[in-house]
């Protein structure tokens, strides 16, 4: 079984409590607005990492590899899609998509699609927490996913 760890919305801080969670994913899919080439960087040193541009990276930061404002790949026999935008995301096509930009964590069945948004990890909006996702899978299938509240987006 593989653990993926779903995080979005960083804006440039990777907290202490963010970190530790990450710490033993087999895969990190980042779904935009990192504003920091270093957290780029940082996260790849904890496991390999997908990522895409969100709508604050667009035009000012030079991530290495690139990020395209679409992502699609196949991970342990499930087709994933990542956007920032939920609706960029080819739902019909694809087992799992991961968006963010509403800085709400959210879990949803569409079709034959599972749509996660994780939340933001360091600034959620109106009485929202600071949230990530974690999902398992196994034999192409996805055993679970969960949001994961943050002890602190600060701290």
């Amino acid at each position: 079984m593989k653990r993926i760890d779903i995080i979005s919305d960083t804006h440039g801080r990777l907290s202490r409590s963010l970190l530790t969670e990450l710490a033993g994913a087999d895969l990190i899919i980042h779904a935009g607005d990192l504003t920091s080439e270093a957290d780029w960087e940082k996260l790849q040193t904890i496991a390999p990492v997908e990522g895409v541009l969100g709508n604050n990276d667009t035009y000012y930061y030079n991530y290495e590899p690139p990020l395209e404002r679409l992502n699609t790949f196949v991970y342990e026999g499930l087709t994933f899609a990542v956007s920032h935008y939920r609706e960029d995301l080819p739902v019909g096509a694809v087992d799992v998509g991961v968006c963010g930009h509403t800085h709400r964590a959210r879990i949803a069945e569409q079709g034959r699609c599972l749509v996660v948004n994780p939340g933001s990890a360091t600034s959620p909006r109106g009485t929202a927490i600071p949230s990530m996702a974690r999902m398992f899978v196994e034999d192409g299938k996805v055993v679970s996913v969960d949001l994961v509240k943050l002890e602190s987006a600060w701290v």
